[in-house]
């Protein structure tokens, strides 16, 4: 018999103060510490199928087990019988390929959103003909073969392309390999349409899977903002994705800042392909030290946004990320002009809306600007969030008028 069959599958037990109540109505993680580990259990290997019970033995969840996680189990699938075939991954597949056919009229978005699409620790984006995979979780490099079997099936992409860089995957003891799984890797950026843009993603050589996503209904936001006369300025701009959509809205210039010269190279090769390019200007350097000598130059924008990676990526660094939020409101707030905008972004999930909005406030307030608070964004629905897992909300954004 193999791994996957039934009655080879072992049993994990819940301890007594475990949330078991939580994991029967849809909690997805279990931590190493709410687990009865012994040597047998520390013995199973990662990526392996297991029944979840809780403490008097009563069966929960078929989980994926990795022992070199602080996240030990990972569930699966209510049915403790269920069988990980070419059918349960397209059954999973063609509910979320459903959701985002209704929501886009092109074929560019996060089709699988893990654990918010019920494939724990796996995140898929798709390119028109491509698709990257991010398999962020041990069972589901496990199961890599069959999983793209199905994507390819449900999804009739050519190209399957798998990123394996990330701290995530560290964390789960995998390896940072990526490769080319199906079809042949592109040979140069792949245009991709969004808020009457056009934006450029290296689906090999870039950050993540080569695009974000997820700021798409923000970019639409911002650009909403803008006036034929705007000059707007793109912190931590990656490949210009508020700059070219507030250039698309309108905007007369747009200034689009990062520290990565490949990514600048690819927001100008962006402008030129929306045909903004004679509107739109980089400059490369660290954010903190262009804000400042932005502000020494005098410099002033109808709208300034700021996207920065995550400050706060886990609860050990929230004291420190909050702060530097903060001093990026502080810089970039005098930048506006009066009655501008600014919009500020997190992608931290250690810190929360309230959190990350009072600290931008605060340094809104040190700068002496006084401001309104008009809008809060989050990630587009094809990033759903799963109730259960605050995490799946990593995304905040608050724009204020100053």
């Amino acid at each position: 018999m193999t791994q996957n069959a039934v009655t080879d599958r072992p049993r994990i037990r819940l301890k007594p103060k475990a949330n078991a109540r939580g994991l029967r109505h849809g909690v997805p993680w279990v931590y190493a510490n709410d687990i009865v580990t012994d040597r047998r259990t520390r013995k199973i290997a990662a990526g392996a199928l297991a029944v979840l019970e809780d403490d008097k033995r009563t069966p929960i969840a078929l989980v994926a087990v990795n022992p070199e996680s602080k996240i030990m189990c990972r569930v699966l699938d209510r049915d403790i019988d269920a069988q990980l075939t070419v059918d349960w991954f397209e059954t999973r597949l063609s509910r979320a390929l459903a959701l985002r056919a209704r929501l886009f009229d092109t074929p560019y978005y996060r089709l699988v959103h893990a654990e918010a699409d019920s494939f724990p620790g796996v995140i898929i984006d798709r390119f028109g003909d491509a698709c990257v995979i991010q398999p962020n979780a041990a069972w589901a490099d496990a199961h890599l073969d069959v999983l793209i079997d199905a994507l390819v099936k449900v999804t009739g992409v050519t190209t399957v392309l798998k990123n394996a860089s990330g701290r995530t995957r560290g964390l789960e003891g995998l390896d940072d390999l990526s490769l080319t799984l199906r079809g042949a890797a592109p040979d140069a950026p792949l245009p991709v349409p969004m808020n009457g843009a056009t934006y450029m993603a290296d689906l090999t050589g870039g950050q993540k899977t080569g695009l974000f996503f997820d700021q798409r209904p923000n970019h639409a936001f911002a650009a909403g903002l803008v006036h034929s006369g705007a000059h707007v300025l793109d912190m931590f701009s990656h490949v210009g994705g508020f700059g070219l959509a507030m250039l698309a809205g309108g905007a007369k210039h747009a200034l689009c800042v990062d520290g990565s010269v490949p990514a600048l190279e690819l927001a100008t090769k962006g402008a030129d392909a929306s045909g903004f390019a004679d509107r739109f200007q980089t400059r490369q350097g660290d954010a903190f030290d262009v804000l400042t000598q932005l502000g020494e130059e005098g410099a002033q924008f109808d709208v300034v946004i700021c996207d920065p990676p995550a400050f706060a990526p886990s609860r050990q660094a929230l004291d420190a990320g909050l702060r530097a939020y903060e001093r990026i409101a502080r810089l970039a707030a005098p930048l506006v002009k009066p009655g501008g905008y600014l919009g500020l972004c997190s992608c931290s999930h250690a810190a929360d809306l309230g959190r990350f909005r009072d600290a931008s406030s605060r340094g809104i307030g040190r700068a002496g600007r006084q401001a309104q608070l008009i809008h809060t964004g989050f990630a587009g629905p094809d990033h759903p969030q799963l109730p259960q897992l605050a995490e799946s909300g990593y995304l905040k954004a608050v724009f204020y008028r100053l």
